[in-house]
């Protein structure tokens, strides 16, 4: 059982870049989604509205991210000395605002006025409290740090699906290979390498599931979440996957062994 593949999504519901290794700090994978977008009432934009945002590529170099937006070319992120409250789900949070070229460009590109934000260092936004006590914090993730899956649970999806999806559709961190299908679901602690992940909660699913990560438009007929709500809707919801938190920094390689502790 080891790490299959790495995924990092420098911004919130935009492409994710698929790496060799994941350095973890305070807030999760380093540099994965810092950065959002929002509307003009600072609320979060993502592709359960706008689906096109899956066709906007991101880069990350030396800690700067970019982004690539079809039509209107390559913009690096910069952050502004101007703050914005933003609103993410329930949390309000404290962020900077981006450089107006790329805020330009992303509204053009949307056909709505949307602005990139960022989350310093000094925001905290606290993990679900309803699933974990201590005081964690995370980036614009809708809820925790890290999400788990398990290659072998979208293989046996694939078997169910006239059109095969891609992992990507579920925009994990971690891909996990050698293990069952669904054996995740009984799994509360992971050994990853040199890191333990504890796992908070199973992580229900919504339509950016349907959403073509190619293309940016959403399947006719609700599919992936059209097939997983006839077998695997839990309390939480339709699941795939699961929602992690890491116990200490340090780095996530492909490769790495993965053990189940409990």
């Amino acid at each position: 059982m080891n790490v299959q593949f790495l995924w990092v999504y420098p911004v919130k519901s935009l492409a994710g870049i698929r790496v060799e290794a994941l350095d973890l700090d305070d807030f999760g994978p380093a540099h994965d989604r810092r950065w959002m977008l929002v509307d003009d009432n600072g609320r979060f934009v993502t592709q359960r509205t706008h689906p096109e945002l899956a066709k906007i590529k991101t880069s990350l170099a030396a800690g700067e991210v970019g982004v690539e937006i079809p039509g209107y070319g390559s913009f690096a992120l910069e952050p502004t000395e101007r703050r914005l409250e933003a609103k993410v789900w329930g949390d309000q949070v404290n962020t900077v605002l981006g450089a107006e070229e790329a805020n330009a460009a992303v509204s053009a590109f949307c056909q709505r006025s949307l602005r990139f934000v960022f989350m310093p260092e000094d925001s905290f936004r606290q993990i679900d409290p309803d699933y974990v006590t201590s005081r964690r914090r995370v980036g614009f993730a809708d809820g925790y740090p890290l999400l788990i899956a398990n290659q072998a649970s979208l293989e046996e999806l694939n078997g169910r699906l006239r059109d095969p999806v891609e992992m990507r559709r579920f925009r994990p961190n971690v891909v996990v290979s050698g293990f069952t299908a669904w054996q995740e679901d009984h799994w509360r602690e992971l050994s990853v390498g040199t890191v333990r992940l504890s796992l908070a909660k199973p992580c229900s699913r919504c339509v950016m599931t349907t959403v073509d990560p190619e293309v940016g438009v959403k399947d006719s007929d609700g599919q992936p979440l059209k097939t997983l709500s006839g077998y695997r809707r839990q309390k939480e919801g339709v699941i795939f996957g699961m929602n992690a938190i890491h116990q200490s920094r340090g780095c996530l390689s492909v490769g790495d062994p993965v053990s189940v502790i409990a």
